[in-house]
């Protein structure tokens, strides 16, 4: 068993927060551009309409959703795209190599992806900021929701990573199966506005809850319980930190 070493965590952390920083355009402006655009779409298309069975209008109910898909969206490329990097360029080696548990070395990327999924939020939020005026009914809940979203989502961007041989192969999961998932989470609409049926099915999409939980501690409404779903999210989250631990510490398809 290898000692704890919290400064090679620290480091591993430092370098996949710089990675990120150095192309702040990309990874942290770049989405938050294209979540305004959306916003300045739908908020022309869908005028002051109020969303039903909400009682809020459409503009301040899009807002929480968009930042919370920008974050998931953000938190899942981080990881993602440094694993892919490392296996192009066949430098895994030398972190497999260092003097840092699996722990350690989840712990490290995983931190990173929630900070750079904060920093999209806070950019986007700061940049709405004067053209609205959002409530902050539960910031307990934004935290919670923001920091276990990013978790889960920056989880399944290393278990992508390690599993994929190439880019393609992060842009497939991508494509089909985050981006779907995310766009059919109720961003753009309450999943009370669809037919009974559709309504069921929604509630097995784990970004619903994430969504909507984020949502609820911003206007104080939502279409579940977001104190109860809270919990299927922590556990998702440390379900899938697990298996990001297991896949490193075996070393599985970063040997080959």
């Amino acid at each position: 068993m290898r000692p704890v070493n919290p400064r090679g965590a620290w480091t591993l952390f430092l370098r996949e927060t710089r990675r990120f920083l150095n192309v702040k355009m990309q990874t942290v402006v770049a989405p938050a551009l294209t979540a305004i655009l959306y916003l300045l779409v739908f908020r022309y298309a869908m005028g002051a309409r109020q969303v039903p069975g909400l009682g809020v209008d459409y503009f301040t109910f899009l807002i929480p959703g968009l930042v919370m898909m920008s974050m998931l969206q953000n938190a899942f490329a981080n990881t993602s795209s440094s694993m892919i990097l490392g296996k192009v360029m066949n430098v895994h080696i030398y972190l497999l190599m260092a003097p840092l548990s699996a722990l350690e070395v989840v712990a490290a990327f995983l931190a990173a992806a929630v900070v750079r999924a904060f920093v999209v939020g806070a950019v986007l939020l700061a940049v709405l900021a004067p053209f609205t005026n959002v409530p902050l009914n539960h910031p307990e809940l934004v935290l919670a929701y923001g920091v276990l979203g990013s978790v889960l989502m920056g989880g399944l961007g290393l278990v992508a990573g390690i599993w994929s041989n190439k880019f393609d192969d992060v842009a497939l999961v991508n494509n089909f199966l985050i981006m779907p998932l995310t766009f059919l989470s109720g961003v753009f609409y309450s999943v009370k506005q669809l037919p009974p049926l559709w309504q069921q099915v929604n509630h097995f999409n784990p970004f619903f809850y994430l969504i909507d939980g984020f949502r609820y501690g911003f206007l104080g409404v939502g279409d579940t319980e977001p104190f109860t779903a809270l919990w299927v999210v922590a556990l998702a989250a440390l379900a899938c930190g697990g298996a990001c631990w297991h896949l490193w510490r075996i070393g599985w398809r970063l040997k080959e």
